[in-house]
């Protein structure tokens, strides 16, 4: 059998990810809207990770930047919107505090999104780098328009017809 050469990413300087270059990374945009959560999570986490390349290395940032958009008009599926809770811990006795996902889409839409993907990662130094470069507004606008984003180049993104919240 024939070796063949294969490449491997590598830090170059301080940074996480090569700067310039064929392998630096590209700004992909993702519109949320009527998206169901988990679905579009995993697509985002597997662009941040960098594994749609065929650079991947585990050890090294090979991942894009993702600008998601309309985050306050996602999906969940079935009764997720009053039976699914969200906790953390405020390291207080007694500090658990618990709200639904419906409480979290008014209060902050943005993190309903970002703790999906969180979840699909590792949990590393790494990862909490890759995190950095997800940028998620509850709008149409966002502000890194001069990055020039792209649409994700393929189909991964399914239109299901998806539960809304009830408004009180």
């Amino acid at each position: 059998m024939l070796q063949r050469k294969t490449y491997q990413a590598r830090q170059v300087g301080p940074h996480y990810f090569e700067p310039k270059g064929p392998n630096a990374p590209k700004w992909y945009i993702v519109d949320a809207k009527d998206q169901v959560v988990g679905r579009i999570a995993t697509v985002i986490t597997r662009v941040l990770i960098g594994k749609h390349k065929p650079t991947f290395t585990r050890h090294a940032d090979t991942g894009d930047f993702v600008v998601v958009v309309n985050a306050d008009k996602v999906a969940f599926t079935g009764k997720k919107w009053s039976d699914k809770l969200y906790r953390h811990h405020t390291d207080y006795v007694s500090g658990l505090k618990t709200v639904t996902a419906q409480q979290m889409l008014e209060r902050n839409p943005e993190e309903i999104l970002r703790q999906a993907v969180w979840g699909m990662t590792n949990k590393s130094n790494l990862a909490r780098h890759q995190m950095k470069k997800l940028k998620i507004y509850a709008g149409a606008e966002h502000p890194h328009k001069a990055q020039c984003p792209l649409p994700l180049p393929f189909g991964a993104i399914r239109k299901t017809v998806v539960s809304r919240p009830k408004k009180a």
